[in-house]
């Protein structure tokens, strides 16, 4: 196994204030790699260091086999980035500004450029400052993909972008992986990283609370459940119901329909196998956002 990214105790200090704290990550070659957390956890703070932006306060990373300290130029060529916070200004359009970063960035196929505008729907011959935060984002895009790096950073990638430019760029993950790139890119979006990740790195206050493959974070979220039901009492369900493990916050209110909401831990198999002898009028099940997944994580660790 070769690794595209190793940090070993890697900790950013600001005072008294602790961004990073320790932090071991291992992320392999050709993979595609999520952190995740809310903002403020640290997943910036871990991206500037691998890229030597800010350099850490101690512990040491390897990026592509090298130092991102003394790799150089050389070494930051081999990759790609996009800056959570894009700042683009300019009275120049944006195939001027993508031709200025392919000089700097190393070489780029012909037609890769146009290529990658076309896919995400960006005119190249509109002025930078006059694009919106959505085309501004699409433009950074196109800089960290066109010249095919060894390693794409990308930390929120598909902030401002519609849901269908969002299903474009991860088709384009997926081709970069195939391609033997790999992808490390933060976000708080749970249902993005799930769709474009093989492992996850879940951040709480600049400590890796969780590292693990997005099958076995989907299995460990919690969602939220309504059902409806018809032709059955209230305290035949409230029995049924209350017997399962990982159901939690079950409320039932009678009526014509019973009402039933409640929280699932992990998988609803239990859940589905428990209901099925009754008659089920409507079943509804919403995952949580990422924040209160996270925050349950917090709380489940905090215990341990």
């Amino acid at each position: 196994m070769t690794l595209a990214i190793e940090t070993r105790a890697l900790t950013k200090r600001y005072g008294r204030h602790t961004a990073l704290d320790g932090m071991d990550l291992a992320v392999e070659t050709g993979s595609v790699f999520g952190m995740i957390g809310p903002n403020g956890a640290g997943k910036t703070t871990a991206m500037r260091l691998l890229l030597d932006i800010i350099r850490p306060t101690s512990g040491d990373a390897t990026v592509l086999g090298r130092s991102p300290i003394s790799g150089g130029a050389a070494l930051r060529r081999e990759i790609g980035f996009l800056p959570g916070e894009l700042l683009l200004e300019g009275r120049v359009t944006g195939r001027s500004l993508l031709k200025h970063y392919a000089e700097i960035s190393g070489p780029v196929a012909p037609g890769r450029i146009d290529e990658l505008a076309e896919r995400l729907g960006l005119d190249l011959s509109r002025h930078v400052r006059k694009l919106s935060k959505g085309n501004k984002q699409k433009l950074g895009l196109v800089q960290a993909f066109m010249h095919e790096p060894k390693l794409l950073v990308l930390d929120e990638p598909t902030s401002g972008l519609d849901p269908l430019v969002q299903q474009e760029f991860l088709s384009m993950v997926r081709e970069a992986q195939h391609n033997g790139q790999t992808v490390f890119l933060s976000s708080h979006v749970l249902s993005e990283i799930q769709n474009a990740a093989d492992k996850v790195a879940v951040l709480r206050n600049g400590v890796i609370v969780k590292v693990g493959d997005v099958a076995s974070l989907r299995a460990s979220a919690v969602r939220r459940v309504f059902v409806d039901f018809a032709d059955a009492s209230a305290a035949s369900i409230q029995s049924t119901l209350a017997a399962l493990p990982n159901l939690d916050h079950l409320t039932v209110t009678d009526g014509a329909v019973v009402q039933v909401t409640g929280t699932v831990e992990g998988h609803i198999d239990a859940l589905v196998k428990a209901i099925a002898p009754f008659h089920v009028v409507d079943l509804r099940v919403e995952e949580q956002d990422l924040e209160s997944s996270v925050i349950d994580l917090y709380s489940k660790e905090a215990n341990k």
